[in-house]
């Protein structure tokens, strides 16, 4: 069986520089040189890329699919047995592909070193059974380069090992994993031009954790699995189960969720099992209706552990695609072919646990709570010599948090927006067709948003200020201007069609900020002006007359805000903007003719 296997050789894998360097003397890391104390820096990336592109060239090919802001190249190792090694022989063939993926937070690097390792055992004969002979792999050993090369000491204080690592954000400083949306950074735009080349069934992204003292090595948390479409869910929770059976087998102690407690520094609060939205990896790919896979190994163990822990991790998935593979494909089409059909259906964009609550054993260490005189609150000490279980209560029941109707036939984006929302349409894979000449659909069919709250963020958030709307569509007659897009909702990616476009969707463009100027007044009409405007409504509409006066005695704060009063009247003149706080992009119900 598998895990007989990946126990025997485990030893073998990480015995130690020697033996290794003795063995491919060309394809060995800084890692396994220094007995995983230190990582290389990007050079030795571009070197080993070379180096098994030269070793094995009709099982790997080595391509640059990017360049950084700081002009580093980014690249890819595409490994196959049987040379199935170009997007379009992979799915002629209907080839598995996984994409693995280190270093998108550079300080986290076990994912680079393990990755290496692991890609020259499926080469050199080491792993049994030759997984690569029925998969392909693309192998990105550095997704934030430019961060990579911020490298010093010191950068992650709770991180054991290696002696330097580089930084979290880019050049730029963004953080790639709560870009996959919004897709601002160049690094990000390459990444995604990638993955919509290879679709890989699974994408793994390679992290290191932070957060408590415990003894758990490793969590992975793959989606979908406890939320998403049905058919994903099982297979899934299948390729979780098998996951956490091998890492077991290996000496390992894996979690399945992310060991975040809900009170920082403080167990015994327990943890929530969260739904990552399509911000992040993992749940980005969800949303493409393939396999989301997050990988932390925990800060607190050495590196060689980390790394260890994180080469078993791609084994056992390499492992289960070469056999179960082409189930996870089937399950995918499934799953795109149920997409198409979600026009006019309820869907859930976002997910939450209940409050329901299973008490787990979860292996920490002694720990004290005690007042701090540095900081004034309770400080955390954690025993290392004492390991302990602790009962905590995981909550990891999810229900829908938010959930839309699709339209009946997609989407509109006018002509105004039409050029910028295409370049972003076109990296996430959707579909959609400009429009030649100018339609007015018919009475009902188009439906238009009107905010009737906009709050936006005090701070900048990944170098956005977002917004959060509230309101709802409604029917309304407006032009649809040529050279305006329609987004059918009849594609495998509707879900992220809804998560783009849907303006109260927690990572659409209007929460990112990409539409904060539709709720901005531009025009506006001078209180002297407003005064005499507000006398004549008055003397010509009693029922006017009767709501303002209603209004002021109902809503205290209307009444005491001199703006707040005169903009009763303004909105209601002529000259108000209707297009105000109007979402510009609409839903549709007929195809325009």
């Amino acid at each position: 069986m598998r895990t007989t296997r990946l126990s025997i050789f485990l030893a073998a894998a990480l015995a130690g520089a020697a033996a290794s360097a003795s063995a491919a003397p060309d394809l060995t890391t800084q890692a396994e040189r220094t007995d995983f104390r230190e990582t290389g820096r990007y050079e030795e990336v571009e070197r080993l890329a070379k180096a098994f592109a030269a070793a094995f060239p009709k099982n790997i090919r080595t391509v640059t699919f990017g360049t950084t802001p700081e002009g580093r190249p980014m690249l890819a190792l595409i490994a196959s047995r049987d040379g199935t090694l170009e997007p379009k022989t992979a799915k002629a063939r209907n080839r598995p592909v996984l994409l693995f993926q280190g270093g998108i937070h550079s300080g986290e690097i076990d994912g680079k070193d393990a990755g290496f390792l692991a890609l020259r055992h499926l080469l050199d004969g080491t792993i049994p059974g030759d997984p690569l002979a029925r998969v392909t792999v693309v192998f990105v050993p550095v997704f934030n380069i430019d961060g990579h090369e911020r490298f010093g000491p010191n950068h992650r204080p709770n991180q054991r090992g290696p002696e330097s690592m580089g930084w979290r954000t880019t050049a730029q400083n963004i953080n790639l994993n709560r870009d996959y949306v919004k897709a601002d950074a160049p690094e990000m735009v390459a990444m995604l031009n990638l993955l919509q080349a290879w679709d890989p069934i699974l994408y793994a992204d390679l992290h290191v954790t932070d957060g408590a003292k415990f003894q758990q090595d490793i969590a992975v948390m793959i989606q979908p699995s406890l939320a998403g479409p049905e058919v994903l869910r099982e297979v899934g929770l299948k390729i979780s189960a098998t996951l956490m059976a091998d890492l077991t087998a290996g000496g390992h102690l894996p979690l399945w969720f992310y060991p975040a407690f809900d009170a920082a520094d403080y167990p015994a609060a327990g943890l929530t099992f969260g739904f990552a939205p399509p911000r992040f990896s993992d749940g980005y790919w969800h949303f493409h209706n393939r396999f989301g896979v997050l990988v932390e190994t925990h800060s607190w163990h050495d590196y060689k552990a980390r790394v260890r822990a994180t080469y078993d991790t791609l084994i056992s998935l390499v492992h289960q695609a070469a056999s179960s593979g082409p189930d996870w494909l089937s399950a995918a089409a499934e799953a795109d072919a149920e997409a198409k059909g979600l026009a006019g259906k309820p869907v859930t964009l976002t997910w939450k646990a209940t409050d329901e609550a299973r008490v787990i054993d979860f292996l920490g260490f002694e720990y004290q709570r005690v007042p701090s005189h540095i900081s004034g609150q309770l400080w955390t000490k954690y025993n290392e010599t004492k390991p302990v279980v602790w009962k905590i209560p995981l909550r990891a029941t999810l229900v829908p948090a938010l959930q839309i109707t699709a339209p009946e036939v997609g989407y509109i984006v006018p002509s105004a927006h039409a050029a910028w929302v295409a370049e972003k349409l076109d990296l996430h894979g959707i579909r959609y067709e400009r429009l030649a000449t100018a339609r007015r659909p018919a009475p009902g069919e188009l439906q238009a948003f009107r905010a009737t709250k906009v709050t936006l963020a005090k701070e900048s958030f990944e170098g956005r200020n977002g917004a959060t709307v509230e309101g709802k569509w409604q029917n309304e007659g407006r032009e649809i201007p040529a050279g305006s897009l329609l987004v059918p909702i009849r594609q495998p990616a509707a879900r992220l069609v809804m998560q783009l476009l849907e303006p109260t969707a927690p990572d659409s463009f209007v929460s990112w900020g990409f539409f904060n100027g539709a709720f901005e007044q531009k025009e506006y009409m001078e209180a002297y002006v407003a005064e005499d405007v507000a006398r004549e409504m008055l003397a010509r509409d009693p029922k006017l007359k009767e709501e303002f006066e209603a209004r002021l005695k109902s809503d205290a704060a209307f009444a005491a805000s001199p703006a707040q009063r005169l903009f009763f009247f303004a909105s209601r003149h002529p000259s108000h903007d209707e297009r105000l706080n109007l979402y510009p992009i609409y839903r549709i119900g007929i195809i325009p003719q």
